[in-house]
């Protein structure tokens, strides 16, 4: 994404948007069929589409999400009542374009990141007391968050689109480290083609980061106190075609999720680079859906759910994960 006027569904195909393993290359990956559950959103009139990201479970059980596109006074935190089916809009503002959400293990609040500000914000789960954690310039380069995942040490690790502009596939992203009590920030890691996803694995011994225009994975580990890389490579690399990797969900055996932008799929890796598994929509139904953003994996069980989107509107759709879900 660029910051300069042009048309909201130019902007998000651009920049918001695997596959043959780099393990055995004898490997078959199974393919799955995701099940519809339920439609979330329709095509804004306004924007000309929608695009679901960021699910993530709150302390309720139910599932949220953010709109992307959403226009002002549309949804842009929505709350799923997955067992009955519901859908009920938390929060919503004039300007923002929220690209993911994720419940701090500690304070319990919902965090979201704003693209087109480069702001965090804080708030309830009801969408109340909503709190700026970080707004302008970090090391004097404006922020484009995308994703967040919290350490260990409770902070906040971003993915940062740092500014990206023509052509919006230079590599100059980074990995931001955000202190949630004071808005500290530093940058860890820079130089990236569009950071998108990131996710620790279940013990905090590796950072994963997605690269959107880069269609690779790089594995990050971090000092004891979290505020500096150790090592850093590429671990991942994907091949999609038309797609772009996006958002990253792990599960409690450490695998990859992985969504894809402008391709509704989900490719699944184990740490070894091998894709274990492609989630794909039902034939016959995949012609008005184009991206599958991001999953959450229900915390103590293997019920993943994709955040699925496309001229049809956004939906919600599941599968069955091949480990339980870790809280992120």
């Amino acid at each position: 994404m660029r910051r300069r006027t042009i048309a909201l569904p130019v902007l998000f195909a651009g920049a918001l948007a695997g596959c043959t393993g780099a393990g055995d290359p004898s490997s078959t990956a199974s393919i799955v069929a995701a099940e519809r559950v339920l439609q979330v959103t329709e095509v804004h009139e306004t924007t000309g589409m929608t695009l679901l990201e960021g699910p993530t479970f709150g302390p309720d059980g139910s599932l949220y999400v953010v709109d992307v596109t959403a226009p002002p006074g549309a949804g842009k935190v929505l709350r799923i009542d997955l067992d009955d089916e519901r859908v009920e809009p938390v929060w919503t503002d004039a300007a923002s374009a929220l690209t993911s959400a994720q419940f701090h293990p500690e304070d319990g609040r919902l965090y979201v990141t704003d693209f087109l500000s480069g702001s965090i914000r804080s708030m309830t789960a009801e969408g109340e007391d909503v709190r700026d954690v970080l707004t302008g310039s970090v090391d004097g380069v404006p922020m484009q968050p995308d994703d967040v995942a919290f350490g260990a040490d409770g902070a906040l690790y971003v993915t940062d689109a740092a500014g990206a502009q023509d052509p919006y596939w230079e590599a100059s992203g980074r990995v931001v480290r955000v202190e949630p009590a004071t808005g500290a920030a530093t940058v860890l890691a820079g130089k990236l083609p569009s950071p998108n996803g990131i996710a620790f694995s279940p013990d905090h011994g590796e950072l994963w980061v997605s690269l959107n225009t880069g269609n690779r994975i790089d594995r990050l580990t971090l000092t004891e106190d979290g505020a500096e890389v150790a090592t850093a490579f590429p671990a991942i690399h994907a091949s999609p075609g038309v797609g772009q990797v996006d958002s990253i969900a792990v599960d409690a055996d450490g695998n990859l999720y992985v969504g894809l932008h402008s391709r509704p799929e989900i490719l699944i890796y184990n740490t070894s680079g091998t894709l274990l598994q492609t989630v794909t929509v039902p034939e016959g139904i995949g012609a008005g859906l184009s991206s599958a953003t991001n999953v959450a994996i229900a915390p103590g069980t293997n019920q993943a759910y994709a955040t699925i989107s496309g001229a049809d509107g956004g939906f919600v759709y599941r599968f069955a994960a091949l480990a339980d879900g870790v809280a992120q």
